[in-house]
């Protein structure tokens, strides 16, 4: 056998059996411990606070060099860090597309880093709520045309407010492409950590998501993803889209 296929193989027999309460139980006992240190706000690309897990980045990462999109959108801007992280691989994997960036207040000292980031080029930017119709309209507007979309959905985490998103944005993602919803986790931890949020146990993004999955059968939950990544905001998060 080619050493190759042979290492993506042992690979996939090994991600596959680490799904288990076992392993999830540790990965859980480490969400717990990080959880008053603010761990995900620590790291930054480019330059930009990106506020991701670095596994989930690095899980990003690869959907992106295998799908090659041509239309990354983000609902949810925060400190920017994740839009110049798309376009920079944009830019190292020379595709022609850009990144477009919608939250309902973008700070005007985000905004500056951002528009003045040498990756600010393949980035645009909406203020607004992602589910209006007026943002809704300009979102299809610079759809139109692509090949390849992808949409990561990181902004209210709500369950009324991810699940509208789910179903506004879910047309736009592409045959072979993701549907990837950021801080699913939110219901695997204690209520207490979202003392101060309008989301926690029962009405967060992964209620969303499961709630959205009764209602289609365009996509299902890329286990394989969580499974292999073990630390994850997202489990149950990374949705393929498969018709």
């Amino acid at each position: 056998m080619d050493d190759t296929k042979n290492f993506i193989e042992e690979c996939t027999k090994e991600i596959s059996t680490m799904g288990g309460e076992g392993l999830r139980q540790h990965s859980m006992q480490w969400h717990l411990a990080n959880a008053p240190y603010k761990y995900t706000y620590h790291f930054r690309w480019m330059g930009l606070p990106i506020i991701q897990y670095p596994q989930d980045i690095v899980a990003m990462q690869e959907l992106i060099w295998d799908i090659k999109p041509d239309l990354i959108i983000e609902t949810g801007i925060a400190r920017g860090g994740s839009l110049i992280f798309y376009a920079s691989l944009m830019k190292m994997m020379d595709i022609d597309g850009e990144v477009l960036g919608i939250d309902i207040d973008i700070r005007e000292h985000n905004r500056k880093a951002i528009e003045f980031h040498p990756m600010a080029k393949y980035i645009t930017m909406i203020q607004g709520s992602s589910i209006t119709d007026e943002v809704m309209h300009q979102v299809h507007t610079l759809a139109k045309g692509k090949k390849s979309v992808m949409v990561v959905l990181d902004s209210n985490h709500t369950h009324e407010h991810v699940l509208s998103e789910l179903r506004a944005y879910a047309p736009l993602v592409t045959i072979g492409s993701y549907l990837v919803v950021f801080d699913t986790v939110v219901e695997d931890l204690p209520d207490e950590l979202w003392d101060n949020r309008p989301w926690g146990k029962g009405n967060n993004p992964k209620t969303a998501v499961w709630e959205f999955l009764k209602e289609t059968d365009r996509f299902e939950i890329d286990t394989s993803i969580h499974n292999k990544l073990q630390i994850t905001v997202a489990p149950d998060g990374y949705l393929r889209c498969i018709k």
